[in-house]
This record gives structure tokens, sequence and C-alpha cells, in this order.
């Protein structure tokens, strides 16, 4: 049974209120959690440094000890905020003309302030900062040194063998194994009689969402909206990429 101020539910054929069960552990606690901004809690994805961007290109730059350091340049924001919703921010990146945009959209794009074009990319996130409509989130919040997480589209590659989508050896090429040389084999299982499901077989490759987490901000241009990160982020150029951080 559940009301509008309390949970309740039936163990043992007891009516149990939850809420308070947790003040009665929280009290018996022996001083574990000396306040309630110390109970364990989930942790929302806003909650975090995040940013929106486009890939840009790959370089490499020199530090200050005159090292060479290779990566990724992307051009990140700036961010939006097109509203509220259910206690969650919405931002927005980039622009798209209103006819390519989904109708229930379109209202989002005034925090644009530009008449016929809204948002190519609408984002929920749960912070704790507030933040009005029209307020910008540029690179800014990211400095030299940041560990991100990053996420994109990986390269889409189209049908591929096992050799190049699984890494598969291939057959031999000797004994007159003249055309095994990139056959993935034996697909059988024995008296099963069938092929089991998963099994790694040629298929379309890429075109998948990759993270790659614990790479380092480079360097960060603000008047560019530029973030350098060290090493490789998947996609093509133009890929739209999701930074954030840890």
């Amino acid at each position: 049974m559940v009301t509008h101020h309390t949970q309740y539910t039936i163990c043992n054929a007891w009516l149990v209120d939850i809420p308070a069960l947790f003040v009665k552990i929280y009290q018996s606690s022996e001083g574990l959690f000396q306040s309630e901004a110390d109970w364990p809690r989930t942790e929302f994805f806003g909650d975090m440094k995040f940013m929106l961007g486009k890939k840009e290109y790959m370089t490499q730059i020199f530090d200050e000890s005159g090292k060479v350091v290779p990566g990724t340049v992307i051009s990140a924001g700036p961010l939006t905020v097109a509203g509220h919703k259910n206690g969650r921010v919405v931002v927005g990146y980039g622009e798209r003309k209103l006819k390519n945009i989904a109708k229930p959209q379109h209202k989002l794009g005034e925090a644009l302030g530009k008449e016929g074009v809204g948002f190519a990319t609408i984002k929920e996130l749960a912070v704790e900062e507030t933040y009005n409509l029209g307020d910008k989130i540029d690179v800014s919040i990211f400095a030299e040194g940041d560990i991100v997480t990053v996420s994109a589209i990986s390269k889409s590659k189209g049908f591929q063998g096992v050799v190049k989508r699984h890494g598969f050896s291939g057959g031999r090429r000797t004994h007159g194994q003249k055309h095994s040389e990139r056959e993935p084999g034996a697909i059988g299982a024995g008296g099963l009689q069938r092929v089991l499901k998963g099994l790694r077989m040629a298929g379309r490759m890429g075109g998948e969402r990759v993270t790659v987490k614990n790479l380092t901000v480079a360097k960060v241009n603000k008047g560019e909206n530029l973030i350098f990160i060290k090493g490789a982020i998947p996609g093509r150029k133009g890929t739209l990429v999701e930074i954030k951080g840890v």
C-alpha cells in the first residue's frame, strides 16, 4: 500500500514504515553517518562536469618540458540551458533548422534567440547548481590535467569478415589449404546440431557507441571553445562527442 506521504510494505504479516525504519537504522549506526550529507546516495549523470562537442582532428603539441603529446582536438560547446524538466536541467548544443527538428522540441529552441532555428542535440542533466533559462556553459568548466571519460559513435566499417572483425588468425596457408586463409572455420557444436547463440561470425562492424575512460585534458582554449584531449577518440571528423569529468 502506497500513500502520497509515506510508503509501506507488507513483510511477515507486519506493516513496516520504510522511512521510519531508515531513521532507526541511522540512529543505531553509532555515529557511522554524522549527518544526512554523509548518507550514501546515487550520483546522477549531471553531478559531474559535462560537455558536448564535435571531433575535429588529431595532432600533437609540446608540453612545458618539451615532450610531444599526441591527442585529439574537440570543438566543445557552448551548451545553452533550454529549460527544466523533472528537476533536471535541459541543455542544447548546436543549431538546426526547425523543419528538421521534432515539433515537441521547437519550444526549447527559443533559448537560442534565433527565429527558425532550434538545437541539434538535447540532453537532460541532474545537477545541483542552479541555472536559468539561456545560461551558457562553456569549456571553462574543464582545466588542464582533468581526467575525463569520452563517448562517441565509432567509425562504420560495413560488412567485415572474422579476421578483421574479431581478430581471427584464419586458416593455414600451406598443405593444400589454398582458399582458407581468411575463412572462419567450423561453426558447429558437436552433438547439439545447431549454431550456438553469440558465436563470433562475419557481420557489420563499427557504428557503435564506444566509451574511452581515463583520458587526460592536455589543453583548453577558452577563446575558441577547443579542448585538446590526450590520446585517440572514437568516431570520424564531425562526430558528436560527450565529455564527462571523473
